[in-house]
């Protein structure tokens, strides 16, 4: 039997909820052959509020000693450190340095029964890929706030950084099927390079990598057209990389084109370590009303099957995966269990036992 530990971290808000929904569908889909133990580790806004801190240094080891990381969601509004950031935030913020989570993958997909604000509802499928380390995001906790008078915060942008999220991305366009559009394989290198000294530098090494695959086609957008294009021709994208904070606001516009935040996944990884948790935050005003959306979270879970299937050669995990996308997507063809925020009016009971009535089928 194969066995994997799994550090779930609730978290906040609707955290707790999404969190108990993936675990279930996950533990149905696997195969009597393969274990996944479960366990909970505290953080988040809540936990600073009871303790003082947001991340205890325990959570950080247990999830260092995991095959992989399972978040809900973490932050509250108003829970705040003296600086004015959140407390909540440090749930990620802290851990992707702390495991080098560096690779932010937000695939944003249109699916079948789901109807998006584009008209026509396009065929969307691009993944986003984000460095997760660097950027602008560096420098929380570090900027100099001069009194009433200024603000700086540094962005942050090294060779080793950029080398290694750009190879992430082809790696990942070379295990796709191209653009919809026209069937490409395409990386768009997403900056501001045309103003920013630091995007020209992220740009010039970005084609460097990329002239190591030749199967690839190179293609180049200044975040602000491509806020455009990105709801004007959305099948013409592949694969997307850029820089922490671009990649961050760009894949909430995405998510607008989809259906939301709620079908939203997203996957921090390392070259060791894997944390996987929805892009939305944690929803606070529907906490507990047993009416959010857990998709986002049961696609990372989904996702997190595969990263670990890759990692470890265990087909029985890609399988597994495989399994939890297709229960969705027929739950999502069959419309008759969706929750609100997608045109439905079931609850996130109903809508995940329709999701495990449809594994339940594909094991019988």
């Amino acid at each position: 039997m194969s066995s994997y530990h799994i550090a779930v971290i609730p978290g906040d808000g609707i955290g707790p909820e999404v969190c108990k929904a993936t675990v279930q569908v996950i533990k149905l889909a696997l195969p009597k052959s393969i274990h996944l133990g479960f366990i909970e580790y505290p953080a988040g806004a809540a936990h600073f509020l009871s303790s003082g801190v947001a991340l205890p240094d325990s959570t950080i080891e247990g999830c260092r000693n995991a095959d992989a990381i399972l978040l809900g969601a973490a932050g509250l509004p108003g829970v705040l450190y003296d600086d004015g950031t959140e407390a909540g935030q440090d749930t990620t913020l802290r851990l992707r340095p702390e495991l080098d989570l560096y690779a932010n993958v937000r695939p944003i997909k249109l699916y079948k029964g789901i109807y998006g604000p584009l008209k026509g509802d396009p065929a969307i499928d691009y993944v986003i890929v984000r460095e997760n380390t660097e950027g602008l995001y560096a420098s929380r906790g570090k900027g100099i706030v001069e009194g009433s008078i200024s603000a700086r915060d540094t962005m942050e942008i090294t060779r080793k950084g950029v080398e290694r999220i750009v190879r992430k991305a082809a790696e990942i366009c070379m295990q796709r099927n191209g653009a919809p559009d026209d069937g490409k394989r395409r990386v768009t290198i997403c900056d501001k390079s045309n103003v920013l000294r630091s995007f020209a530098f992220f740009r010039s090494i970005a084609d460097e990598v990329l002239s190591e695959f030749p199967e690839i086609e190179v293609n180049y957008a200044l975040v602000d057209a491509l806020s455009m294009y990105l709801v004007t021709k959305p099948t013409y994208y592949d694969v997307i990389v850029c820089e922490n904070l671009l990649g961050d606001i760009i894949s909430d516009l995405g998510a607008a084109t989809i259906g939301g935040l709620g079908l939203a996944d997203s996957s921090e990884i390392g070259d060791q370590h894997g944390l996987f948790q929805a892009s939305h935050g944690s929803a606070p005003d529907i906490a507990g009303k047993n009416i959010a959306n857990p998709t986002a979270t049961i696609l990372s879970g989904a996702s997190m099957l595969e990263w670990l299937g890759r990692k470890h050669a265990d087909k029985l995990l890609l399988q597994s995966a495989s399994k939890i996308r297709q229960a969705i997507a027929t739950t999502f063809i069959q419309g008759n269990t969706l929750t609100a925020d997608l045109g439905g009016d079931a609850s996130t009971t109903i809508f995940v036992e329709e999701i495990c009535s449809q594994l339940t089928l594909q094991n019988s």
